[in-house]
């Protein structure tokens, strides 16, 4: 097993660990309530006969389970093969649906309480195409009869005694769990030492006692009484929340951090699983249930804490791309994501360019320690950015591209806020697919025209259609700069990244492989590399994309240069101005030197690029090759 940051990195950690959640035994005892999703209908507006009122017609209705339940759902899904259910509804509806779910998927129900002093707790969320609009709650005013309390327990000991973890949900403040319950669970915890409790509160987590902890930075903040300031908590805030929480408690604490991932504390020891990137919309409601979930399968199996944490992680990755649902997780779709998601490195760092640290006298940042000693024999080359800067302006053309794509036949007449919607969605579209595959970028793009909804699905293009529209567009530009170098009215200098050229043949001469990798049609970065005069320096080793999004060129070129040479992480280094290949190469050890370069100027720094750069685990990062021999020297390849 190699350990990366922190992270197991084994190809069957994955599998071995899916495989043993299958014989846990898991209850969740808590605040079971139901997520109503209602989507109104858009259509012609009816006017109430009796109120004179605009009526709002529910075209679709949906229901799923969600506090409690949720997690129960996510146990089963995730493989669980026994998970019993703790909690109470009422004799309504609702709380009918509610059994008939959790019987459905399986769920010991033998627990489960029904009161005709009880509302089953309901979140009713009304959605307008994709916008929800004011949720409406039910069974925010309960309390709970005193023989209802006493049957949860006499359900949640005898619970304790016959599964390895306990989940104490509590999600409401007029639920389950009052500071009386509390009370109470405390005291079967101190007479259940064998099993382990693990704590999801949102309002009363520090009056649990002898339990493991899940919890994000609001409650960690409210757990200690610390300032809550608008979600702002450094890494440094979050690692010492962690670890003192720990501390009081004497058990495990999970720190859940959003897009920054996860820590697992034990005591004075930290784990931090970094967040995963991900590239659709995404939606969090759910993704805590997810986690939880992940966590109890895990130590019920006797798993350990950044296990646990790792898988959580990975599921919670799935859960948030399953929009307007409570999702869950599977294994099959937690295997699809891998056992080496895309993770973002150091997202403060990324985010905070004065927290740059910089070789004496030098533009190059030093973001992680390199090895002591170094055989770089091969090195692999980004092209568009980090070389070449003859598609400088690519997003200028790909954003009123795309921009035009989504709102199609609004796109005369949208007004200004709706304009903006589009333009800032499409934006981050970019952002976050800068450097892969352009056919990837239209299957996103595709994605977002559904969403929006202006275009009628049978005038939608697929993702051919809209590159082949990017493409010719694009393609005009860099003809015309082609052509003038053709006519030397121009010299390649003048779209190279400064001293790129140079870099290539000071390579050349050592006797390292030149590779160059690009998510552009293989075809045209031949050509462009002609045309800049240094393609003859790969000798033939040139690659790009080939028309199938499962065919990433950068990934190719690295597994295929690793394996047929045998290479170690000190024997290979990747040039790069995207996050792709620098994540792809952190990923199999080498080094990575991102290029955060302002293409328009071609030398100095574009810090998007650089916090970009920074997030896909870059361990230098320069503006520019001005700065050559020292590059070169740093890199032990002068």
């Amino acid at each position: 097993m190699m350990i990366e940051n922190g992270l197991h990195e084994e190809v069957s950690y994955l599998d071995t660990t899916l495989a043993g959640i299958a014989d846990a035994r898991v209850a969740v005892f808590g605040d079971f309530t139901l997520d109503a999703y209602w989507t109104i209908d858009d259509g012609e507006e009816e006017m109430s006969i009796e109120t004179g009122l605009p009526v709002r017609r529910v075209r679709q209705q949906f229901y799923s389970l969600g506090g409690a339940g949720n997690i129960v759902a996510n146990l089963l899904d995730l493989g669980v093969q026994h998970v019993q259910a703790i909690g109470v509804i009422g004799k309504d509806p609702f709380g009918h649906e509610m059994m008939r779910l959790l019987t459905k998927r399986g769920a010991d129900v033998s627990g489960m309480q029904t009161s005709d002093d009880w509302q089953t707790m309901v979140y009713a969320k009304p959605y307008r195409r994709d916008v929800e609009e004011s949720r409406l709650d039910f069974g925010a005013f309960n309390t709970l009869p005193q023989q209802i309390f006493d049957a949860l327990i006499s359900s949640l000991d005898r619970a304790a005694s016959c599964n390895n973890v306990v989940i104490l949900n509590q999600q409401i403040p007029a639920g389950v769990s009052s500071p009386e319950m509390i009370s109470r669970i405390n005291s079967l915890i101190g007479a259940h030492a064998r099993t382990r409790f693990i704590v999801d509160a949102r309002h009363r987590v520090a009056l649990y006692r002898g339990a493991i902890i899940k919890l994000n930075s609001r409650e960690a903040c409210r757990f200690l009484e610390e300032p809550w300031e608008d979600g702002l908590v450094s890494e440094t805030e979050a690692k010492s929340y962690a670890r003192r929480i720990s501390q009081v408690t004497g058990q495990p604490v999970f720190l859940t951090l959003g897009e920054r991932g996860i820590l697992a504390a034990d005591q004075d020891v930290i784990h931090e699983v970094p967040g995963i990137q991900i590239l659709e919309r995404i939606d969090p409601v759910g993704a805590g249930d997810t986690v939880v979930a992940a966590i109890s399968a895990v130590l019920a199996t006797g798993g350990d804490a950044l296990t646990a944490a790792t898988l959580a992680n990975i599921a919670a990755s799935v859960t948030v791309r399953k929009l307007q649902m409570t999702g869950t997780a599977t294994p099959e779709e937690i295997r699809s994501v891998g056992s080496e998601p895309d993770y973002i490195y150091r997202p403060e760092l990324a985010s905070e360019p004065r927290r740059a640290r910089y070789l004496e006298n030098t533009e190059i940042e030093i973001i992680a320690e390199l090895p002591e000693v170094l055989h770089l024999k091969h090195a692999i080359f980004d092209h568009d950015g980090t070389l070449s800067t003859l598609r400088e302006g690519w997003e200028q053309t790909m954003e009123p591209m795309m921009v035009r794509a989504v709102l199609g036949p609004r796109y005369e007449d949208t007004d200004d806020s709706l304009y903006r919607k589009v333009l800032n969605a499409v934006r981050q579209l970019i952002d976050k697919t800068t450097g892969i595959q352009t056919l990837v970028q239209m299957q996103a793009l595709v994605k977002l025209v559904h969403q929006f909804g202006f275009v009628p699905p049978e005038l939608i293009l697929d993702e051919h259609g809209y590159k082949h529209i990017y493409n010719e567009q694009l393609l005009n530009v860099v003809r015309q700069r082609l052509r003038k170098l053709e006519r030397k009215e121009l010299a390649p200098e003048d779209f190279q990244i400064k001293n790129a050229a140079q870099l290539l043949q000071h390579l050349k001469r050592r006797g390292v492989k030149l590779y160059l990798a690009s998510g552009t049609d293989e075809s045209d970065v031949v050509a462009e590399a002609q045309g800049m005069g240094y393609a003859d320096l790969f000798e033939g080793r040139i690659y790009g994309a080939i028309g199938d999004v499962k065919v990433e060129a950068k990934k190719v070129v690295l597994d295929r240069i690793i394996c047929e040479n045998g290479l170690h992480g000190h024997e290979f280094v990747t040039f790069g101005d995207g996050p792709v290949e620098i994540r792809e190469t952190h990923k199999r050890g080498g080094v990575c030197v991102g290029v955060a370069s302002d293409e328009l100027r071609r030398f100095g720094t574009n810090l998007t690029k650089r916090a970009r750069l920074v997030r896909a685990g870059a361990d230098l990062i320069v503006p520019d090759f001005s700065q050559l021999p020292t590059l070169l020297a740093l890199l032990q390849l002068s």
